[in-house]
Order: structure tokens, then sequence, then C-alpha cells
């Protein structure tokens, strides 16, 4: 106050976070799933899997932050300039996959054992928990991990040059390399 009056504060700095600071190390970060939603994984899960990844070095090279996301029923999860979102699963564990989907995802499905009926355009599948949880980490984290990759890779490093079909290919790449330790650390 001077003279009596307000004065304008001097707050223009924003606080720091993942979404506008380098990090030194992967924060996570755990959103509320959402009405009829429900976060299968827990941080402890992602941080032991990250372990277990080769190549970590470059993986954590301005990887800021993994989020454990709201579900939407459309996005199994995200990747925005350095933060990972693993979106939440409907708590019913069964999940209806368009059939183009599953026919691209079929090989992990059928890997996880997961049971499945294929109709007209559509497929539903029933899942068990430890299989939505080897899922959303063997596949989702590392397809988003691909994008993250492609990203720090580009000369610009500002967007994900070589899109889906890479991020596809590394996640299958990095499933098969992990496949057998994976599953010594997390139950079947």
């Amino acid at each position: 106050m001077k003279n009596g009056r307000v004065q304008p504060k001097n707050r223009h700095k924003r606080t720091p976070n993942y979404w506008n600071t380098f990090q030194k190390e992967i924060q996570l970060d755990v959103m509320p799933p959402g009405k009829g939603y429900k976060h299968f994984l827990k941080t402890r899960d992602i941080k032991l899997f990250l372990e277990i990844l080769p190549n970590r070095e470059v993986i954590d090279q301005e990887l800021d932050a993994i989020i454990l996301d709201k579900g939407d029923g459309y996005t199994d999860g995200w990747y925005n300039r350095g933060v990972i979102g693993i979106c939440a699963w409907e708590k019913e564990k069964t999940k209806v996959f368009s059939l183009p989907y599953f026919r691209s995802h079929q090989k992990i499905f059928e890997r996880l054992e997961v049971s499945y009926q294929i109709k007209k355009d559509y497929v539903i599948c029933d899942f068990t928990e430890n299989q939505i949880k080897a899922y959303l980490l063997l596949h989702i984290l590392l397809h988003e991990i691909g994008h993250h990759h492609d990203r720090i890779h580009t000369k610009s490093r500002r967007r994900c040059a070589k899109g889906e079909a890479y991020a596809e290919k590394y996640a299958y790449k990095y499933e098969e390399l992990i496949w057998n330790k994976y599953f010594e650390l997390f139950p079947r």
C-alpha cells in the first residue's frame, strides 16, 4: 500500500513445474481418474518398469513427467513435449475396440492371453487387472516413450516428426526386449 492504494504485485514469474521447466528427474503425478474410471497402474509400477528399460539414459533425456491421467474412453495415452500421460481405464475391465484397432494390437493381446470375442465390426476384450497393467506398461507407455524418442532425435526437438508408425514400432521393439524381465517383476 502506498498513499492508501493497493500497489500491483511483482509476481510475473511462473511457478516452475513439469510443464514449463525441465526436471532433473522424471516426476510422477496422479490425476483423479474420472467417473467410471480407475487407475490400475500405481506410481510404484511405473518406477519399477522404468528400471528395466534398456537405454534408460536416452529415455530420461528431457522426459519431465509421467502422469496417470483421467480416462475418457477414446485415449489410452498421450505425449506432449516431455510429458507422458497414461489414461485411466474403465472400472469395468471389459473393453470394446474397433476391429482395425484390435487387428493392429492383436499380437500383444494374444501374448497377454486376453480373451476376446470378434463381432461384425468391433471386438469385446475381457482383461484381468494384471493384463491391463501389462498392456498399459508394455505397449501404451512404450508407445508414448517412442514419441518422446522421436521428438528428442529431431533437429528442432519440437515435434514428433516420424509419427504413430514410429511410436508403434518402438513399442513392439522394446516390448520384445523386456518381455521376460517384465514378468519376473510383475505377476501374469
